[in-house]
Order: structure tokens, then C-alpha cells, then sequence
């Protein structure tokens, strides 16, 4: 029988404000197809620090261990940014979630709905049509490599990849884009570090194995110029931890903002997946209602989709954004002239009414 229990943790920010949008369509979506999740509640991030002392509880973790996947809202904020950095909520919580659970697949599409072309800084006919995603591999790389240290005037970081951790992502990569439009661009430094000529040596091998791929690969450098310069020449973008990282930030952008960009980070092996807004705590817009609620909303749909095999709903909760977006309604961060501006609420009520 399926678990069909999950873990939501709103943490910092805006995220608890985008959380009760997305738990509003989760409500329907499990009346419409007669499905019921067990929710546990869980503190996550500088909330948790103010609380217990760590931003991430061994309560949490203890329900976190016995669900299926983990609705994730944002962490973060200046307000815990000078505590110790195994106690910031990055440092303390997100990372260590993401290594407890084997989280090694980050996938963050990109997509620019019709009607949002304009919202980008880039010219519409780049953009219009436009479908990405980035596939990040999440547990390795220069995060969590040892030693990291400061010493004095002096800081050392260290990049680290093994061959089976580079294995799988790549796997995780082409499989994908069997199901896309078979095309793989593998991004790396191999021009001068060692983690990335092992890196591309390990995707060429592994793309043989997927004859029906267009594999090629591109430096980084250039690879963050062509996001912007024709961004339509990609399809599936698979990158090391640290340069996904800045990558889809980047390609969020050509959605026109944080806010409509959802993402996934799964263990390919257990189906277990921590589904979050790519965007960060905005504690500057906190408590406005004003914060866009769409990449919340879309990341439980991702949710639904790899970790709970519910292609239906998903496609369901996906179809409503677009309706919304392409009836003229925006949040202030994707507003755009003629267009009618809602709060993060209204922006929830009106993806509820196009769920059909």
C-alpha cells in the first residue's frame, strides 16, 4: 500500500504565506480524485532555531523519517544569518535534509507560460514556447566535500565527485529527456578543474548508452551566456551542485521571477522527494500578501507526480496555472500592463477555481 503520508514544513519568510495556497489546492485535489494524504506539520529554519535551538529538530527529522515525500516551504532570513554556520538555516537544515534523505536529483523546470513573455527582461520571441529543465545533482560537489575551513586571512573549500555520484545524475538526466525532446546539454569546467574533466568523461561514456540523446557539452561561463542569448537551444541542462545551483537561478529569470519556479529534489532510488519553491524567504515582502504563491502551488504538483505517481492531478494543478496565468491575473512580481493584480490569496482562489 502507498505512503501517502507527508511531511509540510512553511518555515521562514514568505513560505507560510505560499504553503496555505498550495495546502488549499492540495484539499481539493484529494476531493476531486478521492485520495486523502496524513499531513504532519513540521518547524524547519530559523522558526525552528527560535524555538528549539537548531533549525532542524530531531522531532522534525522523526516525522520527516516516516513519510513519503516533504512539501517544503523557505528558510532563511538576516535575522539568523550571524549564528554559528552549523546552525544557520541552510547550513543546519537544508543541507543536512537533503544528505539524510539521499536527495542526489534536483529537477527545476522552466517553463514561460503564455501571456508571460514580457515579464522577462528578455525580448518575448526568445522566450515565447519556452520548456527547460535543469537537472542538478544536489548531495555532492563543493557543498559538502571535506575539509572546509577559515583560517585567519585564509578559507578552504573543497570540490569533491565520485564516479558512481556522477553516474546516477547523468542516468537521472537522459532518462529524462527520453521522455522530453532527447537532448542533453552536460555543463562542466573540465578546462581547468579535475572534478569536471571526470565529470565529462563519465557523461560522454554514459550518454552512449542513450543513443537517441544529443548529448554535447558546454562550460559554464558560456553556458550561463547562451541561457540568455538563445535560451530555446536547450532542452535538458545537467549540471553539478554549485553550477545548477547559479544556472537556475539564472533560467528562472526568463521566467520573469522567482515565483513561478518550482522544483524537485528526489532519491531515484526510494522515490522519496522534498518539493520546494526555488525562490528564497523574501522577508522583505513577508506579511504583505503580496508574495506570488504559483511556484508553491506547482511544486506540490511535482509532488504529486514523482513521488506519489499521480500524473492526473498534477497535470490538473499544472493546467490551472496556466489557465490563471493566461487570464491576465498576476501577483505584483509578474505584473505586467493590463494585466489585474492580485494578493497571495486572491492568486490562490483563483488557481482553486480553474482545478477542474
Amino acid at each position: 500500500m502507498m505512503n501517502k503520508k507527508i511531511a509540510v514544513l512553511p518555515g521562514d519568510g514568505i513560505g507560510p504565506e505560499v504553503m496555505t495556497q498550495a495546502l488549499r489546492v492540495l484539499n481539493v485535489i484529494e476531493n476531486e480524485f478521492g485520495i486523502k494524504f496524513e499531513k504532519q506539520t513540521c518547524l524547519i529554519g530559523g522558526v525552528a532555531y527560535d524555538e528549539t535551538g537548531h533549525p532542524f529538530p530531531e522531532e522534525t527529522k522523526k516525522i520527516c523519517d516516516e513519510v513519503a515525500a516533504v512539501l517544503f516551504g523557505s528558510i532563511g532570513g538576516p535575522k539568523w544569518a550571524d549564528l554559528p554556520s552549523e546552525l544557520t538555516p541552510e547550513q543546519g537544515a537544508l543541507l543536512p535534509l537533503r544528505k539524510r534523505y539521499g536527495l542526489f536529483a534536483n529537477l527545476r523546470p522552466v517553463i514561460v507560460y503564455d501571456g508571460l513573455e514580457n515579464a522577462s527582461s528578455l525580448k518575448p520571441e526568445f522566450l515565447k514556447g519556452l520548456s527547460i529543465l535543469v537537472v542538478r545533482e544536489l548531495t555532492g560537489g563543493i557543498y559538502f566535500a571535506e575539509p572546509k575551513s577559515i583560517d585567519g586571512n585564509t578559507a578552504v573549500d573543497t570540490m569533491t565527485y565520485s564516479q558512481s555520484e556522477i553516474e546516477r545524475i547523468a542516468h537521472c538526466a537522459f532518462q529524462i529527456a527520453m521522455k522530453r525532446n532527447k537532448k542533453v546539454v552536460s555543463i562542466d569546467k573540465a578546462n581547468v578543474l579535475m572534478c569536471s574533466k571526470l565529470w565529462r568523461d563519465i557523461v560522454g561514456k554514459i550518454a552512449n548508452e542513450y543513443p537517441e540523446v544529443e548529448c554535447s557539452h558546454l562550460y559554464v561561463d558560456n553556458a550561463a551566456m547562451q541561457l540568455v542569448r538563445d535560451p530555446k537551444q536547450f532542452d535538458v541542462i545537467l549540471c553539478s551542485n554549485m553550477f545548477g545551483d547559479i544556472l537556475s537561478d539564472e533560467a528562472a529569470q526568463l521566467t520573469g521571477s522567482l515565483g513561478m519556479l518550482p522544483s524537485a529534489s528526489i532519491n531515484g532510488e526510494t522515490n522519496f522527494g522534498l518539493y520546494e519553491p526555488a525562490g528564497g524567504s523574501a522577508p522583505d515582502i513577508a506579511g504583505k500578501g503580496i508574495a506570488n504563491p504559483l511556484a508553491q502551488i506547482l511544486s506540490l504538483a511535482l509532488m504529486l507526480r514523482y513521488s506519489f505517481n499521480l500524473e492526473e492531478a498534477a497535470v490538473v494543478i499544472e493546467t490551472a496555472v496556466k489557465k490563471t496565468i493566461a487570464d491576465g491575473l498576476r501577483t505584483a512580481d509578474i505584473m505586467s500592463d493590463g494585466c489585474r493584480q492580485l494578493t497571495t490569496q486572491q492568486m490562490g482562489d483563483e488557481v482553486l477555481k480553474r482545478l477542474n
